[in-house]
């Protein structure tokens, strides 16, 4: 019997640093482990080439690096989606999609000055080029076969995209449920992390630590880089924080791991998320967590018991949450109980088994 084979098309690998990179790493060592060759491309390849020409020159790449594969994933909805969809159908191979989030919505907060949620902007019409690219997104992922989302919070929202929702899987995402040692601190430190994007709200943090600095002794440490870097910094010094408020940069794993191993809790103020690694490898490291009650992090968060959920950019609410895990070290020994137990569900050999049966099902 001939071994299946899948070509995983991609926007960056590493060393490139993001999700698409770190998830298509995952599938190129883990899968041969359960019978699955893997293939890569990736837009790195091209991206220094001119605008028009390196989308030309990829969409090549997809198609001679497909021969041989049965399925074409690829792992956004429109830089890499509409060439590998393209390609698939040249080559009548199976084309299936990833979807980790909102490319049009994205760009949209990114580029065209959209301030609007993302189930807001579901719902919305805006102008030409914010609609040409949801008509993309829309396109790319009606084409698909199979349509791969990380939770069932993103599951119900593309299912709005397509005509065909039952094409639209659910697998979690999963971490790697290493062991480690937990260092002994005398200070305060909470962590969080992401992208400095603006529907992250660290804008916010920072006015919460400059809050409650007034009678805790405590810091902020922000690990990750973007492009709201400048105007954070700025923030921070401004306010007279330079001592409190770190921001880190981006860490690779052994970095973030001795961050997490030595922090007091994990705070994340998130206007959106389809899946959070990084709340999992907090909660598995035995954090209390807090964070927003927003996409899919109510089914990563049990509110009260493994964590505690919180209004987007309340600052009211999330200075509460945060003086309660500093004053009460039974409640949050509790969290940190129950986080850790939580985390199990979201292992990186569940994520590979589902995958791994999907794969089979379908070139079967």
């Amino acid at each position: 019997m001939k071994k299946t084979q899948i070509l995983v098309s991609t926007g960056i690998y590493p060393p490139s640093v993001g999700g698409p990179a770190t998830y298509s790493k995952l599938l190129f060592d883990e899968l041969p482990g359960h019978d699955i060759d893997v293939k890569v491309v990736s837009f790195d390849e091209v991206r220094s080439l001119p605008k028009v020409i390196r989308h030309i020159v990829f969409f090549i790449k997809v198609l001679f690096r497909s021969k041989g594969c049965q399925i074409i994933y690829a792992q956004d909805t429109v830089s890499v989606g509409l060439p590998s969809l393209l390609a698939s159908r040249i080559y009548r191979k199976k084309f299936w999609l990833r979807v980790p989030g909102d490319y049009a919505w994205e760009q949209s907060r990114q580029r065209y000055g959209i301030k609007d949620s993302i189930d807001d902007f579901q719902l919305r019409k805006y102008s030409v080029r914010v609609e040409f690219l949801r008509s993309i997104q829309n396109f790319v992922a009606n084409g698909a076969s199979q349509i791969i989302v990380p939770s069932e919070y993103f599951k119900r929202l593309v299912s709005g995209w397509v005509k065909n929702p039952n094409k639209v899987k659910r697998i979690y995402n999963g971490i790697f449920l290493d062991e480690y040692k937990k260092d002994v601190n005398d200070k305060n430190i909470i962590l969080s992390s992401g992208r400095l994007v603006p529907w992250k709200g660290f804008d916010v943090l920072i006015e919460v630590i400059a809050e409650l600095s007034r009678e805790y002794d405590l810091e902020l440490h922000i690990a990750g880089d973007g492009p709201d870097k400048a105007a954070l910094q700025e923030k921070i010094e401004s306010m007279g924080l330079s001592d409190k408020v770190k921001i880190l940069g981006f860490l690779d794993k052994p970095e973030m791991k001795r961050e997490l191993s030595r922090a007091t809790m994990y705070v994340l103020n998130t206007g959106f998320e389809s899946f959070s690694f990084a709340v999992v490898e907090a909660m598995w490291f035995s954090l209390p967590v807090i964070t927003t009650n927003v996409g899919n992090l109510s089914e990563i968060v049990d509110d009260g018991k493994s964590g505690v959920l919180v209004e987007y950019n309340n600052k009211t609410e999330i200075v509460t949450a945060i003086e309660k895990v500093l004053r009460g070290h039974e409640y949050a020994k509790s969290l940190s109980i129950n986080a850790r137990e939580k985390a199990r569900n979201f292992s990186i050999d569940r994520t590979l088994d589902e995958l791994t049966n999907t794969i089979n099902k379908c070139v079967s």
